[in-house]
């Protein structure tokens, strides 16, 4: 067992073996932490260099920490779903309700009109605000896993993941759904108002 931390240890960096030596201590095995301490030594690390990452590593887990237990519930996240599965439908039932008046041949533009709606609303509203209506009235706020606000790409990842068939049920079987994981964001409560 020892030969095979020996080996992961190896191929860990300067700075990974230092952070597993000091802030994230408590999270390996001994028999690991002294495989990581025997790399250390034998690649002649300077200990100067400790104290530095040691507190960029402790600085990153205490925002990591902060976000974690700023993070809302599903019942939280389920209201906002709600609420703005509603806000959504009227606004794509009021732009396409002019083609109703067709008696129905003009179904394509009609679902052309709801996707880009659907689109548009989560898209513009998270990468301007952070947030969509529904997470206006609940207080809550789409941040990175960081706590920083997400840039335009994750917000176009996290929107297209919400068409993924399956993502609404993701919430019963992890924290967060899978358009956070795939987006690396966390819906968080909005201590700002």
């Amino acid at each position: 067992m020892e030969n095979e931390f020996q080996k992961v240890m190896s191929e860990r960096s300067d700075e990974e073996l230092i952070k597993i030596v000091t802030v994230e201590r408590e999270n390996y095995n001994p028999t690991a932490i002294k495989a990581a301490d025997s790399e250390i030594e034998k690649r002649n690390i300077n200990t100067s260099a400790f104290e530095k990452i040691k507190r960029n590593a402790s600085m990153v887990k205490e925002q990591k920490q902060k976000v974690d237990s700023n993070a809302v519930g599903s019942g939280i996240r389920f209201l906002n779903f709600s609420l703005d599965s509603i806000i959504w439908f009227v606004l794509a039932a009021t732009l396409t309700f002019p083609l109703s008046a067709n008696n129905g041949t003009q179904m394509l533009p009609g679902y052309v009109i709801m996707f880009i709606t659907y689109i548009g609303y989560y898209g513009i509203m998270e990468n301007r605000f952070q947030k969509t209506l529904g997470k206006f009235i609940t207080k809550t706020k789409v941040v990175k896993l960081n706590g920083e606000k997400p840039e335009s790409s994750a917000i176009i990842t996290r929107t297209f993941c919400r068409l993924i068939p399956f993502d609404r049920l993701s919430f019963l079987f992890t924290k967060n759904g899978i358009h956070d994981l795939l987006s690396k964001t966390k819906v968080v409560k909005d201590t700002a108002e």
